[in-house]
């Protein structure tokens, strides 16, 4: 076994500080335990402000300084922890080395680990007064450059605006435009690219621009720390704008234009201090824009509008935050009524309720003309009549008999109808009008997805969806999944484009919100005219978006890559009106608690695809839980979760860190889950700082879901308030920063007390609806809760490993005192106290009152 070595800040990052008086650092040395006796040494070789590199040792530090270790090291390992403060005005770059004694030769971390030189830079005061061709060099006169009012504290917001010429004998125009290089040179970059046509996807590089896809953002750091992000905005009329780089690596436009006459182009650019900020800066600025471009519809403004302001709250519960099962994995493609209803009697035995089911591709009747299915078109609304022989209301009446406890079904279907469109010669073919159009080729896994198709014509599309929903909704259909949205970015025709695509995106909008309200997942629609379309504006409740390429269980490199994914589109995709859907997974899987912890810090939906009766029951029991009244719920963050390092490149062998928070500011919970996405162990130091919403007046303790461990309490802005996050490959945990309150009691003096919420749960703080916890006059601390659903309920207590459960406590659930036998002190941390409030709930035969939730109350001897 090897040495380890990493440090806060980090190696292969960039690290802005706002002061460089005394910047903290620390290094962890990992070794085989075997060798932990020996004089080991850890040096940092460092730049200081570009001057000429140098030595400095870094002192070991006593173990009651130590980051808190919330993942135990192996039996065969050993951690020493190192630290020192670091000086300089401007910049400073570092490496590591170390050695296990004075006469034995230095080795350097990049050749043990390859990990690059770590910068620490000093962010800059916020400037107003910059000119934009001051910040980027070599910007084309072409571009005609405004200064904006940026909604986002502490940004700058340019917009930049040419025109392009109209494309001729009905094929469009395309234009490439220079805009040039962010302050000349940078130090990283991120981008979110067109993967292909349907899906973004992240990309990341240092001090080199080059893409292999077409972007629609981009985010620069500078060599001071500040962040440049550009945004190409679509949605305004016919024009579709990306970005590519040129053969120099600067960044340039390129512009496809359906109109007939020539077309404005605009390109937003914000610089600022704070990442998140300036990201905000374009989207808040895009938003006013297409807002300002939709507006001209008003018939359709309208409508949806007053159907959005008919949505009552409890429909966006229900929809969002049940358990979901969708039969595309797990059923295969060949589906039919009786796989349907084999499949919700195993999840019956295994005493899995699920609350949405997701009848997904090959219920529908299609004519199988062709090489693929990408070329099928679909006949009739009525389902398949050999896989379901007595239609689809039959079908779905059925499923609802065999199971009461599915509040919602919702199938499949493409926006075109199939994925070949219309069947010519079939019935819907005959009853509406349509048109033949024809598709450029995929530019990717070489599907076959170009040439001719049919479809639904302009003046027909409203009354197609309105037919085809209002069949829908008489089979007991609630709710819809429409995939394929990326079709129609796929047209040649540039009048087709022009006329159809907007009239396919808004009649899809409509008329789902009409007969489904919210019940609706958009899926494959990534493209340009969607996200700043049917996605980006505020005039109906969020939208259920997929939000990445598909989960693909046999394809074991996709797995890290989906979550990595993901989590790095989150960072565009939340300032839509969407909740972004990760898509579904399998229970049993190499990776399947992995995805499951993603999708518990994603903020998005939780449905799986398992094969009947191959469940992971106690994953599933992590994920969701029941409430009082006997509901199945999943514990979703009130904050999308997204990467929190955006320059972070999949490549640089770094934990992926993905941040999220539940309820109000200061009061909530705050979310770093964190993923091994590497081929290699890894072990990390990762500070409070980093965890979303934490507050510098306040203490916080951090408990682990995987280990159970929890944190001493601890200080945003202190020196010490470092966590070791340490996993193996596949490896994952979810961190929850929990505020913690001093009481001073007359027994045990000073104790420190945090409410952990649902400790079974993999997002428990999101159990918790409100919670209180305070010092009584007659000496005693009270921890009063209101938890949405039953589990255990944890309580850290700093005291506790000096208190007698018997004498100390009292616990009670719904005002009546628990069984002693579900109280008990964690096994992973003698000081939380863990109370089974479900196991009490059923020995105690209670039943839920009119809200449902459960009050639990600890009162203990101070």
């Amino acid at each position: 076994m090897k040495a380890l070595l990493q440090s806060y800040p980090p190696l292969s990052q960039v690290t802005p500080v706002e002061s460089p008086e005394d910047v903290p650092f620390t290094a962890l040395l990992e070794i085989p335990k075997f060798r932990a006796g020996e004089s080991w040494e850890v040096a940092i070789w460092h730049s200081i402000d570009g001057e000429d590199w140098t030595e400095a040792e870094v002192p070991r530090i006593k173990s009651s300084e130590e980051p808190q270790a919330l993942h135990t090291e192996s039996k065969a390992v050993s951690r020493i922890y190192f630290a020192t403060k670091l000086y300089f005005k401007n910049a400073l770059r570092f490496t590591l080395k170390f050695r296990h004694g004075t006469d034995e030769p230095w080795r350097w971390i990049r050749d043990e680990q390859g990990l690059e030189d770590g910068h620490i830079v000093l962010l800059p005061a916020p400037s107003e007064s910059d000119d934009l061709y001051n910040l980027i060099t070599g910007l084309d006169a072409a571009w005609k450059v405004t200064s904006r009012m940026s909604q986002a504290p502490k940004t700058q917001l340019w917009s930049l605006e040419t025109t392009v010429p109209p494309g001729e004998n009905d094929l469009s125009s395309f234009t490439d435009i220079q805009i040039g290089t962010p302050w000349g040179s940078f130090l990283r970059w991120f981008a979110l690219v067109r993967l292909w046509s349907p899906w973004l996807a992240p990309r990341h590089g240092k001090s080199h621009f080059s893409l292999d896809k077409d972007a629609i953002m981009l985010a620069f750091q500078s060599p001071e720390g500040r962040n440049m992000v550009l945004l190409a905005v679509s949605g305004l009329k016919d024009s579709v704008p990306v970005f590519r780089n040129t053969s120099g690596g600067a960044v340039s436009v390129n512009v496809r234009n359906d109109s007939t006459s020539d077309e404005k182009v605009v390109i937003l650019v914000s610089e600022g201090n704070d990442f998140e900020r300036s990201v905000a800066a374009v989207m808040y600025h895009a938003r006013s824009l297409v807002m300002k471009a939709r507006s001209t519809n008003q018939a359709l403004e309208h409508e949806l509008k007053s159907l959005s302001d008919a949505v009552r709250p409890e429909w966006l519960e229900n929809w969002y935050d049940g358990l979901g099962f969708c039969t595309w994995n797990a059923l295969g493609q060949r589906l039919t009524e009786q796989k349907i209803l084999d499949a919700i009697d195993k999840l019956e035995q295994h005493n899995i309720n699920i609350t949405s089911l997701i009848i997904d591709d090959n219920w529908q009747s299609i004519d199988y003309q062709g090489p693929s299915q990408f070329q099928y078109g679909w006949v009739e609304f009525e389902a398949e009549p050999e896989a379901f022989p007595n239609g689809l209301k039959a079908a779905i009446t059925k499923i609802r008999e065999r199971s009461p406890n599915i509040q919602h079904i919702a199938v499949w279907h493409a926006l075109l109808g199939y994925w070949g469109g219309i069947s010519p010669n079939g019935k819907l073919a005959k009853k509406y009008k349509t048109i033949e159009v024809v598709r450029e080729e995929a530019k990717r896994r070489n599907l076959p997805l170009g040439g001719k198709m049919t479809v639904i014509a302009k003046d027909d599309v409203s009354q197609f969806y309105e037919d085809f929903y209002k069949f829908l909704s008489d089979a007991g259909v609630d709710g819809v999944k429409t995939d394929a949205q990326f079709m129609v970015d796929m047209w040649l025709s540039a009048s087709v484009r022009r006329e159809l695509i907007n009239a396919y995106l808004d009649a899809w909008n409509l008329t789902s919100l009409r007969y489904f309200s919210v019940k609706a997942i958009s899926c494959m629609s990534q493209i340009p005219q969607a996200l700043f379309n049917s996605q980006m504006l505020p005039n109906r409740p969020a939208l259920l978006v997929r939000n990445s390429d598909d989960f693909f269980p046999q394809i074991p490199s996709s797995h890290p890559w989906h979550v990595w994914t993901n989590a790095y589109n989150s960072i565009f995709m939340e300032y839509l009106n969407v909740l972004p859907d990760w898509d579904m997974f399998q229970t049993v899987h190499d990776y399947s608690g992995f995805h499951a912890a993603a999708r518990c810090v994603s903020g998005g939906p939780i449905y799986i695809t398992d094969v009947p009766g191959e469940h992971n029951i106690d994953l599933i029991g992590q994920m969701t839980g029941v409430t009082p009244k006997g509901k199945t719920v999943i514990f979703r963050p009130s904050v999308l979760g997204k990467a929190i390092y955006p320059y972070i490149g999949y490549d640089d062998d770094l934990l992926l860190k993905v941040g999220s928070y539940h309820g109000a500011s200061e009061i909530g919970t705050s979310m770093v889950a964190i993923f091994n996405i590497s081929a290699r162990p890894l072990t990390e130091l990762i500070t409070l700082s980093s965890f979303p919403g934490t507050v510098p007046s306040l203490n916080y303790v951090v408990r682990a879901h995987v280990t159970g461990k929890t944190s001493a309490p601890m200080k945003r802005d202190s020196p010490t308030s470092l966590i070791t996050g340490s996993l193996d490959v596949r490896g994952y945990d979810i961190f929850t920063a929990f505020q913690a309150v001093s009481l001073t009691g007359r027994k045990h003096g000073d104790i420190w007390v945090a409410n952990l919420g649902l400790v079974s749960k993999m997002t428990g703080g999101v159990a918790i609806v409100n919670s209180s916890i305070s010092m009584k006059e007659n000496g005693r601390g009270s921890v009063v809760v209101k938890l949405k659903a039953l589990g255990v309920f944890g309580v850290y207590i700093s005291a506790l490993p000096n208190m007698a459960l018997m004498e100390d406590f009292i616990v009670t659930l719904q005002d009546q005192a628990v069984p002693v036998e579900t109280v008990r002190v964690s096994p992973a941390d003698h000081r939380v106290l863990e109370v089974d409030i479900e196991k009490a709930w059923k020995d105690m035969k209670l039943e839920p009152g009119l809200l449902d939730e459960v009050e639990v109350k600890v009162s203990f001897a101070g």
